[in-house]
C-alpha cells in the first residue's frame, strides 16, 4: 500500500479578476534564470558529499541504453524531447507557469520573440493548451490530447528566459504571440498554512508522551504539553527524520540528511515537568566503561540487576550503582570535582565615541543598567544573584572603573597601550552589585557627563574583548561581555579594519570574501575567549558599514549573540534595544560548556553547525550556551543499523551554572531504523530539514561560490523528491508531481531559503545585513528558522475582540492582501503592520486614534494606547507573536502604494522576489521538471 501523499486538486474555473489594487509599474530588474551551469559542481560541505548529480544514487535503476540519464546543471544530451503532459495530480491537467530565473541574477529580458538562442538544446516554448480533466476511468490519451509543456526543461547555460512585466503583479505572462492562458490557482498547490492548521487541529492542546521510539512529534507551530517518558522532549531535540535508513546505500539513494537540531537549554513551559536535578556525590553519574555513555533508559539490566548492557556499544558493565537516572537530568561531573568553579561575571563595555554621546545612546545605556542590575539572574533557591559585575568605557583607549563598595567615588584607570592590553586593577573591578550599588549608580550617572565634550570618532574593538577576557581570566571565572559598539574600528590597534564593502565582488567567485573576517585576529581572539569561558554579546548601532563579518566572529564562536540597530534613533529604536538587552541579561544560560554527542553502533556524528567552536572532531565548545541557541548535528553511517535495536543519540553538556555549580545535562533520543524508504520519508520533519539545509548552505558561503550552492540546493530538492516518486509512490503518469505527506511544503520552504539575502547575489542588499543574517541563522533552533524563512501573516481586520487566540494566518503572498484589509507580518526579526488604502476608518480610529488612513503616521514604532477593544486585541496579538522569540521585533507601519511597501513585500515569500528569486509556483514547476528529468 502506498503511503499518504499530498493531494493537489485540479485548477478551479478561470478567474481573470485583476489584483484588488493597482499593480506597480513593471520593474526593470533582470528576470530570474535557473541556476547557471558550472563546469564542476563543488559539493555543499561534507553533508552533501553523497549527492551524485549524474548518477542517481546507489540502488537506482540505471537508464537503459540510448535513453537520456538524469541530467545535472552541466549535462545536456540529445535533442529536446517531445512535449509531455504536465500534470500536478491525477484528474487535473495544469500547465506550469512560464520559467523564471532560479536563485541568481539573470540576463536582461529579451525581445518577445527571442525565447531560445540558436544552437541551444531544450524545448521551444509552446502556447498553453488547457483541457478539462478526463472523465472518471478515462486515461490521458483516450480522446484527450497530451498537454503541451512549458519551457521548463533542462537548466540551460546561457538560456535567455524572461518575464514580461515585473514585480509584483502576480504570475506574469509568457512572451510571444498572444495566446489564451489560464492561471493555476495557488490554492491548488500545498499550503503551509493548511499544514500548520491541520497539525494544530489533530495534535494541538494534547499531551504528547515521548515513550515511543521514532514517533514524529507535533510540528513546532503546534502548542501541546510534552510529557517526558524516556525520550528527550522535541523542545530539546528535533530530527530531520525519526526513522534512519538501515544502510548507507539507502541514505545515499534518498539523500535526506540525517541530522538532529539540539537545543540543550530550551525553555520549558510552566505546565511541563522541569528537569530533575540529581546529585551523585563524589563518584558522579554511572557511565559505560567502554563508550562512556551515561546511564539512561537505553541501558538494559541483566543478571537480576547486578550488571547492565550499554545500549550504545553493547558492553556488559558490572559496577551498577543503586540508582537509576531519569531521561534528562543535571548531574555533577566526576572528572571536574577537584576544580570548584567560581560564579560567572558580567562586564559592560560602552563605546563612548562622539556619535554615541551625541545621539544619547550612552546616557540611555547607563540609565537602563541601574534597573537591569537589580534583575541579574540567580539560582532559584537563592535570594540574590552570585554574578559579579564590572564596567569599561572605550574609544581609542580603554577606561577601567574601580567600584569597590568602600569607595566614596568610582575611580577611573586609563589603558592607552591597546597593543598589549592589561587589566590595571583586580580588586574593585568585578564586584557584587548589592554591595557596591551606590558606587555603581554614581558611576552610571557620571559616565555621560565625563565624555560629554569628547570629539573622538575613532574606536578600537579587538582590545576591548581582550581586556574583558583578561579580567575574567584574572578573576578565574567564566562570564559574558556586553559590548555596545557603533562604528568600524579604524584606530591603530590589533583588529583594526578598513572599509572593504566592494559591490564589484558580488556575483563573482570572490563574493565569499565578503562573509569572511578580513583579519585572523578575531578568530584567534575567539579561540582564547572560549578557552577562558568568555562569551560576547554584541549590540551594534551602525550608521554605515561596520564589517559585521569580522566583528561578529567572536560573538558567534563564543555562543554569544549579535543585535543590530541600523541608524539608531532614540525616539524610534530605544524600546527595541532595551527589550533585547533585558532579555539577554535575564535569559537562562550555562557557561564554559562542552557538548559531546554519542551514538549507538553503526553511525556517528560527523558535522556540527551553530554558535560553536571545535578544537577536535568530537567536542563542541561554547564559552556560553543560552536557551535560544541550537546546535545542528549531522550523522553518517559507518556500518549497518538494525531495525530491532534502532538508532540511539545521547547529548551531554557539561557547564557552569549562574550560581557557580558545575553540572552535566543529558538528553537521550531513540529513533527507528528501517530498510524501507517509505518509512524514512513518512518520518521526515520539513522544518528541521530546512534548518539543516540553511545552516549547511550558510556555512558553505565562506568557501564556495553562491551560484554553486544554489544549484546544489535545487538539485538536492529534486533528488529527494524523485527518489520518493520512484520508490515509494503508487503507479502514476511520470508527469504527475507527487510529494510525500510529511514534505508537502518542502519545495516552498526550500525556495524561501534560496531567496534569503545571504544566498542572493545582489549589490542592492547591504553586505553587513547579509553577514548579520548568516550569523543569526547559524545559531537558530527549528521554531525560529521556520518563522524566519516563512513569516506569519495575520489579517488584523478580521480580529475577534472577544477571542484571545491569534487570528488564522494567511499565505505570504500579495494575492492575500486586500485594499480594505490590515495585515500584521512577523518573521522573528521584523514586524510590519500593512494598511490597505481603503482600510475602514472606524478600524483606523480604533487602532491609531486618527480619523482615516491618510492621517496615520508611519514613523511610529509603537502603537498608541487607545484603549479600544481592537487596539487592545492587536497589542495582545503582537505580544503573543513576540513571546518565545530571541529578538525584539521592531514594528514598521506600512501604507499600501507608498515607497516603504517595497521593504514589506520582500517578506511575501510565495511571490517572485524583489531582488530575484522565483515565486513558489514557478519553483514548484521547475523542481517538477527536474524530477521528470531524473526519472527518465
Amino acid at each position: 500500500m502506498s503511503p499518504p501523499e499530498a493531494e493537489f486538486p485540479g485548477p478551479p474555473p478561470v478567474n481573470n479578476v485583476a489584483p484588488s489594487y493597482a499593480p506597480y509599474q513593471p520593474s526593470t530588474q533582470p528576470s530570474y534564470l535557473p541556476p547557471e551551469a558550472t563546469s564542476s559542481v563543488t559539493h555543499l560541505g561534507t553533508q552533501l558529499s553523497a549527492m551524485q548529480i549524474n548518477n542517481y544514487g546507489s540502488g537506482m535503476t540505471p537508464p537503459s541504453q540510448g535513453s537520456p540519464g538524469p541530467l545535472s546543471a552541466t549535462t545536456f544530451q540529445g535533442p529536446p524531447r517531445p512535449p509531455q503532459p504536465s500534470i500536478l495530480q491525477p484528474g487535473s491537467q495544469v500547465l506550469p507557469p512560464p520559467p523564471t530565473v532560479l536563485n541568481g541574477p539573470g540576463a536582461p529580458p529579451l525581445p518577445p520573440t527571442a525565447h531560445r538562442q540558436e544552437g541551444l538544446p531544450g524545448p521551444v516554448p509552446l502556447s498553453a493548451q488547457y483541457q478539462p480533466p478526463p472523465p472518471p476511468g478515462q486515461t490521458l490519451g483516450a480522446g484527450y490530447p497530451p498537454q503541451q509543456a512549458a519551457n521548463y526543461g533542462p537548466q540551460m547555460a546561457g538560456a535567455q528566459l524572461s518575464y514580461l512585466g515585473g514585480f509584483p503583479t502576480g504570475p506574469s505572462q509568457m512572451a510571444g504571440p498572444p495566446q489564451p492562458q489560464k492561471k493555476l490557482d495557488p490554492d491548488s498547490i500545498p499550503s503551509p498554512i493548511q499544514v500548520i492548521e491541520d497539525d494544530r487541529a489533530t495534535r494541538g492542546g494534547q499531551v504528547y508522551t515521548t515513550n515511543i521510539r521514532g514517533q514524529v512529534p507535533p510540528i513546532v507551530t503546534t502548542d501541546c504539553v510534552i510529557q517526558d517518558q524516556g525520550n528527550a522532549s522535541p523542545r530539546y531535540i528535533r530530527c530531520t527524520t525519526y526513522c534512519f535508513p538501515c544502510t548507507s546505500d539507502m541514505a545515499k539513494q534518498a539523500q535526506i540528511p540525517l541530522a538532529a537540531v539540539i537545543k540543550p537549554f530550551a525553555t520549558i513551559p510552566s505546565n511541563e515537568t522541569p528537569l530533575y536535578l540529581v546529585n551523585h556525590g563524589e563518584n558522579g553519574p554511572v557511565r559505560c566503561n567502554r563508550c562512556k555513555a551515561y546511564m539512561c533508559p537505553f541501558m538494559q539490566f541483566i543478571e537480576g540487576g547486578r550488571k547492565y548492557q550499554c545500549g550504545f556499544c553493547n558492553c556488559i558493565n558490572d559496577d551498577v550503582k543503586p540508582y537509576i537516572l531519569r531521561e534528562v537530568s543535571d548531574q555533577l561531573e566526576e572528572f571536574l570535582k577537584n576544580k570548584p568553579p567560581n560564579p560567572p561575571a558580567f562586564i559592560f563595555m560602552i563605546d563612548v565615541s562622539y556619535s554615541n554621546i551625541k545621539n544619547g545612546l550612552v546616557k540611555l545605556i547607563c540609565e537602563e543598567l541601574k534597573t537591569l542590575l537589580e534583575k541579574l539572574p540567580k539560582e532559584e533557591q537563592e535570594e540574590t544573584s552570585a554574578i559579579r559585575v564590572g564596567f569599561i568605557t572605550y574609544n581609542k583607549v580603554l577606561h577601567f572603573f574601580n567600584v569597590k563598595s568602600n569607595l566614596a567615588q568610582p575611580q577611573m584607570m586609563v589603558v592607552t597601550d591597546v597593543g598589549e592590553v592589561f587589566v590595571p586593577l583586580l580588586d574593585g573591578f568585578l564586584v557584587n552589585y548589592q554591595e557596591s550599588q551606590s558606587v555603581i549608580h554614581n558611576l552610571l550617572d557620571q559616565i555621560p557627563e565625563m565624555f560629554a565634550d569628547s570629539n573622538e570618532n575613532e574606536t578600537v574593538f579587538a582590545p576591548v574583548i581582550q581586556a574583558g577576557m583578561e579580567a575574567l581570566k584574572a578573576a578565574e571565572c567564566p562570564g559574558k561581555l556586553f559590548i555596545f559598539h557603533s562604528s568600524l574600528p579604524t584606530a591603530d590597534a590589533p583588529g583594526k579594519l578598513k572599509n572593504r564593502d566592494d559591490k564589484k565582488l558580488v556575483n563573482t567567485d570572490k563574493e565569499k570574501l565578503l562573509f569572511q573576517p578580513q583579519t585572523n585576529v578575531y578568530e584567534s581572539l575567539a579561540k582564547d575567549c572560549v578557552s577562558h569561558g568568555c562569551s560576547v554579546a554584541l549590540f551594534l548601532f551602525p550608521s554605515q558599514y561596520v564589517d559585521v563579518a569580522s566583528l561578529g566572529v567572536v560573538p558567534q564562536l563564543t555562543g554569544g549573540t549579535i543585535y543590530k540597530y541600523n541608524h539608531f534613533q532614540m525616539h524610534l529604536d530605544s524600546q527595541q534595544f532595551l527589550k533585547d538587552l533585558r532579555n539577554d541579561i535575564e535569559k537562562k544560560i550555562g557557561f564554559d560548556a562542552i557538548m559531546r554527542v554519542r551514538t549507538s553502533t553503526g553511525f556517528r556524528a560527523t558535522d556540527f553547525f551553530g554558535a560553536i567552536f571545535m578544537n577536535n572532531t568530537t567536542d563542541v565548545e561554547m564559552a556560553a550556551m543560552d536557551c535560544d541557541k541550537a546546535v545542528t548535528v549531522e550523522f553518517k553511517h559507518d556500518d549497518k543499523l538494525s531495525e530491532d535495536t534502532g538508532a540511539l543519540i545521547q547529548c551531554a553538556v557539561l557547564y557552569t551554572t549562574i550560581g557557580g555549580q558545575r553540572r552535566l545535562r543529558i538528553h537521550n533520543l531513540g529513533l527507528k531504523c528501517s530498510s524501507q524508504l517509505v518509512e524514512l520519508y513518512k518520518s521526515c520533519e520539513t522544518d528541521a530539514l530546512i534548518n539543516f539545509f540553511a545552516k549547511s548552505a550558510f556555512k558553505a558561503v565562506l568557501h564556495q561560490p553562491l551560484k554553486v550552492i544554489r544549484e546544489i540546493l535545487v538539485n538536492q530538492t529534486a533528488h529527494i523528491l524523485a527518489c520518493y516518486r520512484k520508490n515509494c509512490a503508487g503507479p502514476s503518469a511520470v508527469s504527475q508531481l507527487i510529494l510525500p505527506e510529511s514534505m508537502k511544503v518542502f519545495p516552498l520552504y526550500m525556495n524561501c531559503l534560496l531567496k534569503n539575502c545571504v544566498l542572493l547575489s545582489r549589490p542592492e542588499i547591504p553586505t553587513d545585513e547579509r553577514a548579520y543574517q548568516r550569523q543569526l541563522v547559524m545559531a537558530m533552533g527549528v521554531a525560529d528558522s521556520q518563522l524566519f524563512f516563512y513569516p506569519q501573516l495575520l489579517p488584523i481586520h478580521t480580529l475577534d475582540v472577544k477571542n484571545t487566540e491569534l487570528p488564522a494566518a494567511v499565505r505570504c503572498s500579495e494575492s492575500r492582501l486586500s485594499e480594505e484589509g490590515i495585515f500584521l507580518l512577523a518573521n522573528g526579526l521584523n514586524m510590519f503592520l500593512w494598511l490597505g488604502v481603503s482600510s475602514p476608518p472606524e478600524l483606523i480610529q480604533a487602532i491609531f486614534n486618527v480619523p482615516s488612513f491618510a492621517h496615520v503616521n508611519t514613523d511610529m514604532t509603537l502603537l498608541p494606547e487607545v484603549g479600544s477593544p481592537h487596539s487592545q486585541q492587536l497589542r495582545m496579538t503582537m505580544n503573543l507573536l513576540q513571546q518565545k522569540r530571541p529578538y525584539s521585533m521592531k514594528l514598521t507601519i506600512v501604507k499600501q502604494r507608498e515607497q516603504s511597501e517595497m521593504v514589506f513585500r520582500q517578506f511575501l515569500v510565495e511571490d517572485k522576489g524583489l531582488y530575484g528569486g522565483s515565486s513558489y509556483m514557478d519553483f514548484l514547476c521547475c523542481v517538477h521538471k527536474e524530477i521528470c528529468q531524473l526519472l527518465n
